[in-house]
């Protein structure tokens, strides 16, 4: 057995996601910590000032959470029926909230009392916010108005009944407490001036409108409804800068960054998508288990939170980069030491005499070399080798194959091994790098272990996953081939038409030129 050769580990591509510094950023955060509320999480909102808490709004009520905290630290539930759109103040004092009953209630962050309760709309009110001084609160209503209130007084000061549906969403501009903006179903964005009685500009969604955010300076405004995300210069009269279609269900929910340069959008697709505000293209995005309601981020991007539909809140926080502490180094070798002798220049009259580098055989080879073909599969599913390096698993169970043993080897196992081959297959099937090997695999564990299908509950279920999947790959390859066969024909199609106007024009010229040497005497007609 001193001829015996390795196996030989071929090399995949590897086709994956492009690493970038967005990637790296959004990818820091760790594991999402789950809390269930009693409802869907229509709004989340942090307070601007330390310690930076949140304000969940949820069913009847409205949790107030620390950064830190899986546990409300303040709850308000007086409230007759559903609260919506909780919104702290500039300086984190106050909270201000809508109902389904049509009241605008302010609370005290200290207290749990309303301070203030504002009566005049006659339906839901979805959208409230505070203006840029502070004194005055906007809310929008079901019942198509939009009413400004002033704090000191609890008074009505004006009302917009200029839209003609819901009004879902709005926010008052950061820099003039005169301006705010608000959304609704009838798609229409508009901006209102409490100096006058009536807008001062509105933009065209196309599309019912379920949020709206102004940018800090004011000069560019985010709507949100259907599947898209449009942009606005408000500038230039409302122009529409670019609209965007990233999404695959209704966008419900817009968040900017701590530094201005990602917006973030959360849609029904369970999707959150992270924009430049440079180019609007999609830089990131995250994966959650629900469809998403509302989304929100901390001071410096510390912490993420997104509610849900499922009334589950996911919050991830920011990994913290801890210093390492600089433990006592031990002293090794010189790199002197390790190349001592091997770069001595070989004079004239030396005589080299080399010796042979020991080859060291992985485990898995030394069982291929021994005939232990049970134990060097057994080997390549671990765990480890299974995740890190499936083209070793893929590769040793090749040449089981090219030996012939792969029925053998693959026979006679247990509940619990026969488990992790059928996990391997069902996460690497579908790949297109490994499915000629493994489709093979696949076959010869079903030729074995059907006769034995309803003895392990654990056993069945991994079969019936891998009937799934084998079944979806067929119909991803039959729409594959219906698209190429689709794409023959079109491309089959071009070809004919520009190669017809040439067969056309050739034909056309050549009967001219022979009429005119027809017509022309020759040489011999001439000299007779």
């Amino acid at each position: 057995m001193a001829g015996y050769k390795p196996v030989v580990i071929q090399t995949y591509p590897v086709l994956g996601e492009k690493i970038t510094q967005d990637t790296l950023y959004w990818n820091n955060y760790k594991t999402p910590v789950q809390i269930k509320e009693f409802g869907a999480v229509s709004k989340v909102d942090f307070s601007p000032q330390p310690p930076y808490n949140y304000a969940v709004t949820a069913s009847s009520r409205i949790h107030i959470y620390g950064r830190y905290s899986q546990e409300p630290v303040k709850t308000f539930s007086r409230f007759k029926d559903t609260a919506y759109c909780a919104t702290f103040r500039q300086d984190g004092q106050l909270l201000v909230a809508g109902s389904e009953d049509g009241a605008v209630q302010l609370f005290d962050i200290s207290g749990r009392a309303p301070l203030r309760q504002f009566e005049g709309h006659t339906k839901a009110v979805h959208t409230v916010d505070f203006t840029a001084d502070k004194y005055h609160v906007v809310s929008g209503a079901d019942d198509y108005t939009v009413k400004l209130w002033d704090i000191p007084n609890s008074k009505e000061i004006l009302t917009f009944k200029e839209h003609s549906d819901y009004v879902r969403c709005g926010c008052a501009s950061k820099l003039n407490p005169d301006l705010f903006v608000t959304g609704s179903y009838d798609h229409t964005v508009k901006m209102f001036d409490a100096r006058t009685n009536k807008n001062v500009l509105c933009v065209e969604h196309g599309q019912p409108v379920e949020s709206v955010l102004l940018f800090p300076s004011g000069g560019l405004l985010v709507s949100a409804g259907g599947r898209y995300v449009k942009v606005w210069d408000m500038l230039k009269g409302g122009q529409l800068l670019v609209s965007l279609k990233n999404h695959h269900k209704t966008v419900t929910c817009l968040c900017l960054s701590s530094s201005g340069q990602r917006l973030l959008s959360g849609s029904l697709d369970r999707k959150v998508k992270v924009y430049s505000t440079t180019s609007y293209k999609v830089v990131h995005s995250f994966d959650y288990a629900a469809s998403i309601l509302s989304l929100a981020l901390s001071h410096q991007d510390e912490t993420i939170v997104v509610g849900m539909t499922n009334g589950i809140l996911s919050v991830k926080h920011r990994k913290s980069e801890a210093k390492k502490e600089s433990l006592p180094r031990r002293r090794r070798p010189a790199y002197r030491t390790f190349i001592k002798g091997k770069i001595y220049m070989k004079q004239r009259d030396d005589i080299m005499v080399s010796r042979p580098a020991k080859k060291h055989l992985e485990c898995y080879d030394r069982d291929l070399k021994s005939f232990r073909i049970s134990k060097a599969l057994d080997r390549v599913l671990e765990p480890n080798c299974v995740i890190k390096t499936p083209e070793v698993t893929v590769s040793i169970i090749k040449e089981l194959n090219r030996r012939g043993v792969l029925a053998n080897a693959l026979a006679g196992r247990d509940e619990k091994e026969i488990t992790r081959v059928l996990n391997f297959l069902i996460r690497n099937l579908s790949q297109p790098r490994f499915a000629p090997v493994l489709i093979t695999a696949a076959e010869i564990v079903i030729d074995i272990y059907l006769p034995v299908i309803g003895q392990s509950s654990v056993v069945d279920k991994k079969f019936i996953v891998l009937q799934g999947l084998v079944e979806k790959e067929i119909d991803y390859q039959r729409e594959l081939l219906e698209t190429l066969g689709m794409m023959d024909m079109l491309f089959a199609t071009m070809t004919r038409n520009t190669g017809a106007p040439v067969s056309e024009d050739v034909p056309a010229e050549l009967p001219e030129e022979k009429t005119e040497s027809s017509v022309q005497p020759s040489d011999t007609d001439k000299n007779s």
